[in-house]
């Protein structure tokens, strides 16, 4: 029997600190056993939109894989539809089909959160600015709220309705532009389509950490080069982040499990800038579908289907 995850049962099985757990515990156990190297295979489609498939979602301890497949139209709301497929690792058995939507903002906004509080100096009146108020920016601040105080939240969105919403939600405020956010925030948080450089060297300033999502696609890019060049890089994997070639090898320093394994210092000191531009790896879908998984087969939660029926 197939287990069905829907966004709304998601919602109810997952929470923050739990998810951030489970991907703290992960990046270390990907350090700590040798790994199957996870694939990324992207390609435009005759709409305006791409197919995406991450294989396999595989972590030490866990008898189960995944794949994921995604369709990303910038334009639609959601962007990112399609589902992941959670797979016996015994037999191959499909135990769940969960909304990757879902699954996709949780693993990659709580992951980009885990990462900022790493990288970020720990200043708890430090003021956060987002960069692209869609959901995986919610979740970025969601899981960055669970890890530490900061003080005042600044958002801009091309949307404007959009970030006044998000302002709201968060207590913050509105500002005109990315540069402005910028300008006022000691942490950055970007989550856009843009693949013209949002923000260069010269619209920061030391001490600055700035978390991009935009690294996942070719030709995408929030951050220019010399901003680049300037700052500590960390992405999540130096392998995936090169095949998808959004950044260059030339750029990274470090992985943020090498950080988190303490095989890096990280932040040299508070007058560092600092960027987070992770890709998302298909293990970090495994995490949070499993944990999904198991507390929706403990609660009942789901639609259970015979797909061989």
């Amino acid at each position: 029997m197939t287990r069905l995850l829907t966004r709304s049962d998601l919602s109810a099985l997952l929470d923050p600190s739990d998810c951030l757990t489970a991907l703290r515990e992960g990046f270390f156990a990907t350090g700590a056993a040798p790994a199957i190297p996870g694939q990324r295979v992207r390609t435009d489609l005759p709409f305006p939109g791409t197919a995406t498939a991450l294989i396999p979602g595989l972590l030490p301890g866990i008898e189960a894989y995944t794949v994921k497949v995604n369709a990303k139209f910038p334009d639609a709301r959601p962007a990112l539809r399609g589902v992941i497929c959670l797979h016996s690792g015994t037999d191959g058995e499909l135990l769940a089909l969960l909304d990757s939507a879902t699954v996709t903002a949780w693993r990659t906004g709580l992951a980009a959160a885990l990462g900022t509080h790493v990288l970020a100096r720990p200043d708890q009146k430090a003021v956060v600015g987002v960069i692209g108020a869609g959901a995986q920016a919610e979740l970025m601040v969601r899981g960055l709220g669970a890890l530490r105080p900061y003080g005042e939240l600044v958002v801009h969105d091309t949307d404007f309705e959009r970030a006044a919403e998000f302002a709201v939600r968060h207590g913050g405020r509105v500002l005109g532009s990315a540069t402005e956010i910028a300008s006022a925030a000691d942490i950055v948080l970007l989550a856009t389509w843009s693949r013209t450089p949002l923000l260069s060297l010269a619209d920061t300033r030391v001490g600055q950490h700035l978390t991009s999502l935009g690294a996942d696609e070719p030709g995408k890019r929030e951050l220019a080069a010399d901003l680049l060049g300037a700052a500590l890089v960390v992405v999540d994997d130096r392998q995936l982040v090169a095949s998808v070639g959004a950044l260059a090898p030339t750029d990274i320093d470090t992985t943020l499990g090498d950080v988190l394994r303490g095989s890096h210092p990280g932040r040299a000191d508070t007058t560092s800038r600092s960027v987070y531009a992770p890709v998302g790896l298909p293990w970090q879908d495994l995490a949070l579908a499993w944990l999904a998984y198991e507390r929706a087969e403990r609660d009942g939660v789901g639609r259970r289907v015979n797909l061989l029926g």
